[in-house]
């Protein structure tokens, strides 16, 4: 006799059909992530190719090349903290005047005083400081991201500005400026690529290693569906604004090494740049998909755009166009593949 067939074995077809779904869907994003990447690093080979061609000589001489590096090192530090904001859901409009604010305070004439160690405290102290009092706003006051980093711009930039009366204050503390001499170099790499490389890395782990990235990425999906499932949504997003000034603090902290001194001006637009080197890496705006590699390369794209027009003496207007025909070209691109998820 022919054995009655049980729910559980009339659903068992289903359910290996939604899993074989579900790792069909999920190796088709893994794909389109990695075509992504392979896009933006043709075009960084495509900008080196230009690069060399108008300006061969001053564009491939190591010097250059160590400098556009060492430039993307500071903005790409900021936008690693501002992949993770942006995964959530939220937004950070403040990084830009948080390094200003970490920059001077760290370099006033009393900080000073304490040397190295005084100076690296406090621009991190300062950043982790800024995005405790984000993170409070959004998380608990139940800000709106844009409001609350908005205020913090404006505070954070005011604040900077009183300290300093707008002067620039010089860094005397030697072993500061040492870091950012050619002798200080390893094997070539100045030392502030080597501190965003490390950053990268460990953003990297952290968001695709770790229960805290897999929750970062729940709270941008659905932030009622990973309440429901246990996650302190609140404590989350606290957590990742204290991480995004975390960064820009040690942004701050090697601006000061590059620059050699502490200014209110300093980080003007980072929150336009690492927001725009975000998306174009691939970190959806409205949150739920991140990745730092992505971020990385679009850091390198600006940064090495800003450089072939300053090498070419080309209008900083036409380089902006330039910047925001590639951002409108990444939004269009995320809306198409958004529709074609559905």
């Amino acid at each position: 006799m022919t054995q009655p067939t049980t729910a559980a074995q009339q659903e068992a077809p289903t359910s290996a059909a939604k899993s074989t779904g579900g790792q069909g869907s999920s190796r088709r994003l893994g794909l389109r992530w990695d075509v992504r990447s392979l896009s933006l690093l043709g075009v960084l080979a495509v900008l080196v190719a230009v690069g060399g061609i108008t300006a061969p000589d001053a564009f491939l001489a190591t010097s250059n090349l160590q400098l556009v590096l060492t430039q993307a090192s500071v903005i790409g530090v900021v936008t690693v903290g501002m992949t993770f904001v942006i995964t959530s859901g939220g937004i950070d409009l403040s990084v830009g005047a948080i390094v200003a604010l970490a920059s001077v305070w760290a370099t006033t004439v009393a900080t000073q005083e304490f040397g190295f160690a005084g100076i690296l405290f406090t621009a991190v102290i300062v950043g982790v400081g800024c995005g405790l009092v984000n993170g409070l706003l959004i998380a608990y006051g139940r800000m709106v991201p844009f409001i609350a980093t908005l205020a913090m711009l404006a505070s954070a930039r005011g604040l900077a500005l009183q300290i300093t009366d707008g002067s620039t204050q010089i860094v005397t503390v030697a072993s500061v400026l040492d870091l950012g001499a050619r002798d200080s170099y390893v094997l070539g790499v100045p030392p502030l690529v080597l501190i965003f490389a490390a950053v990268t890395v460990i953003g990297w782990l952290l968001l695709n290693r770790t229960t805290f990235g897999r929750r970062t990425v729940a709270v941008g999906g659905n932030a009622e569906a990973a309440r429901l499932a246990g996650i302190d949504v609140r404590r989350q997003r606290l957590y990742l604004y204290l991480l995004s000034g975390l960064c820009c603090g040690i942004a701050a902290f090697m601006l000061i090494v590059l620059a050699g001194s502490g200014q209110n001006t300093n980080g003007n637009l980072y929150e336009l740049d690492a927001i725009a080197a975000a998306i174009i890496g691939g970190t959806l705006l409205s949150g739920g998909r991140g990745t730092i590699l992505g971020s990385v390369l679009g850091v390198l794209v600006f940064t090495t755009i800003t450089n072939i027009f300053a090498l070419n003496n080309l209008e900083t207007a036409v380089q902006q166009i330039a910047k925001g025909a590639i951002i409108v070209a990444a939004v269009l691109v995320q809306r198409r593949s958004a529709h074609g998820d559905t």
